[in-house]
């Protein structure tokens, strides 16, 4: 028998508590960044990109 339980969890409360408005995502800042190649750039440094890092791939 395990010492601990797993605790139940209700992902629907969760979800509905911080998203009053139903929006699962904020406000769109109108950035546009190239995605793929920011993806590939993450891969390659094994974490993510830096705010500095981010803007060079940004599309102006």
């Amino acid at each position: 028998m395990l010492a601990m339980q797993r605790k139940p969890v209700n992902v629907i409360h969760d979800i509905s508590y911080y998203a009053k408005d139903s929006r699962l995502t904020g406000e769109p800042d109108g950035k546009r960044y190239q995605w793929k190649e920011m993806i590939e750039r993450f891969k390659l440094l094994g974490r993510p990109l830096t705010e500095e890092e981010a803007d060079e791939f940004r599309i102006k």
